[in-house]
């Protein structure tokens, strides 16, 4: 059994890693958040310290690590905004953990440089969510992929659309430097796919850029990809928000739907035992998705239309 803390308790991500940490035979031993809604410790460890303050948190994992005792942390779970992943993930290598972290790891790439010198001197490793390289149905389009004749080029579309309501653009979500964006928040798990399975990345560009709706058009090694995403509950299919879902996944391969809009569960659970059993997504993973959305919030856009709907009919 292996001891955890976690960063980030009260937010939307956290009762994943929570549930994670009971399913895989582990203890929570202690969190923090500066918001104090974190009742659904309950349902999961009952006995675990909580501290409203960062640095309280932070004194009781260290003295534990001085003291060497049988409760000091072998793991750090980060769910915290994104800008606070990089400190975070320094503090959980400061106290002698492995570290595992939400996405995006951080928000720019040179981050990833001095994070890399950091691991190095540290006595953890880095680990990353990146939970669709679990998914089966990702697992099976790449080993699927990886079968194909090495000179086929796939044309694939993407579209993800998930509804956010009025509070996304006032929360630190909204804000470009403390989150990086709707690609960083909800599209890098799917260029990390992406290039996971279709190579390197050659071309990128952006058509349309809104607070809402960003799109454009990728070639990979092996892929030449229109992707959409958005947060704009009017992009939503009808008959999804009629089964009462609010999110839209649909990823064609030349004009083939792959199926994986279930499945999406257990999937932390997985991941986490995975690093347990030595075989997380490190650093060096998580640096492509990360170049590629950092160039994707610094490119010119192309033909930008500010109506969501016009462009995606259009394209």
């Amino acid at each position: 059994m292996k001891n955890f803390a976690l960063i980030g308790a009260a937010g939307y991500v956290a009762p994943k890693h929570i549930n994670a940490i009971k399913e895989t035979g582990n203890k929570l031993i202690a969190v923090t958040d500066p918001n104090d809604s974190v009742g659904i410790l309950d349902r999961y460890f009952p006995n675990v310290s909580y501290f409203k303050e960062f640095e309280r948190f932070d004194r009781h994992l260290d003295k534990l690590r001085l003291k060497n005792d049988k409760d000091k942390i072998d793991y750090m779970s980060i769910c915290s905004p994104n800008f606070l992943h990089d400190a975070h993930i320094r503090a959980g290598l400061r106290l002698g953990a492995d570290v595992i972290c939400e996405k995006p790891l951080v928000i720019n790439p040179w981050n990833i440089d001095y994070l890399k010198e950091v691991e190095a001197i540290s006595e953890g490793k880095i680990n990353n969510v990146l939970q669709l390289r679990v998914h089966p149905s990702i697992i099976a389009l790449k080993e699927k992929i990886d079968k194909a004749p090495k000179d086929k080029v796939f044309d694939i579309n993407l579209s993800y659309f998930t509804s956010r309501g009025p509070w996304y653009q006032y929360s630190w979500k909204g804000d470009l430097e403390k989150s990086g964006g709707l690609v960083a928040n909800i599209g890098i798990h799917f260029f990390d796919m992406l290039g996971w399975i279709f190579g390197e990345i050659a071309h990128s560009e952006v058509h349309v850029s809104t607070s809402e709706l960003v799109a454009g058009y990728m070639k990979f090694e092996r892929a030449n990809v229109k992707w959409a995403l958005s947060i704009d509950r009017n992009l939503v299919p009808q008959k999804y928000l009629e089964k009462g879902q609010a999110t839209y996944r649909s990823i064609t391969i030349d004009e083939e739907e792959v199926e994986f809009s279930s499945g999406f569960t257990d999937l932390h659970t997985v991941v986490y035992q995975h690093i347990l059993d030595g075989h997380g997504y490190g650093l060096d993973d998580a640096r492509p998705s990360i170049e590629l959305v950092h160039q994707i919030r610094q490119a010119e856009v192309i033909g930008i239309n500010d109506n969501s709907h016009d462009y995606l009919k259009n394209h």
